[in-house]
């Protein structure tokens, strides 16, 4: 008997699933990036200005949610806290910011009265969040 002589066959690298897997990690770390950017307040919807322009000096942050919850710092405050707690973490003469987060839907009287707190306390600049229309 003679041996059968078999064509061998030839093997090739398949890239299209090399190239799959190397989209879906590009995919998965350009989705994690929009993750990262730094976010101080308390998500709510604020209410559209103009002359809306960001501050780059943001030290302090007071959140008003739509039912009247007060956050300073994401840390649950109550009003009459507010001036201690922002005299606490404020120096005199730092001309620090203190943006005011409140929901479009937040009653005057309520922002008034954080406004109020805010201009008792010494050295505290006060800027209220708006986004641009």
């Amino acid at each position: 008997m003679q041996p059968i002589n078999e064509p061998e066959e030839q093997f090739d690298i398949n890239i299209l699933p090399m190239i799959d897997v190397i989209f879906s990690i590009l995919a998965f770390f350009i989705i994690s990036t929009l993750f990262l950017s730094r976010s101080q307040g308390l998500p709510v919807d604020l209410p559209s200005a103009q002359t809306a322009e960001p501050k780059q000096s943001v030290q302090l942050n007071i959140t008003i949610e739509p039912d009247g919850k007060m956050f300073l710092d994401r840390q649950p405050i109550k009003l009459d806290n507010l001036k201690a707690a922002l005299t606490e973490k404020i120096e005199p003469n730092s001309e620090s910011v203190v943006i005011i987060n409140a929901d479009e839907k937040v009653e005057h009287g309520t922002v008034v009265k954080v406004m109020d707190r805010l201009r008792q306390v010494p050295g505290a600049k006060m800027a209220i969040a708006a986004e641009q229309e």
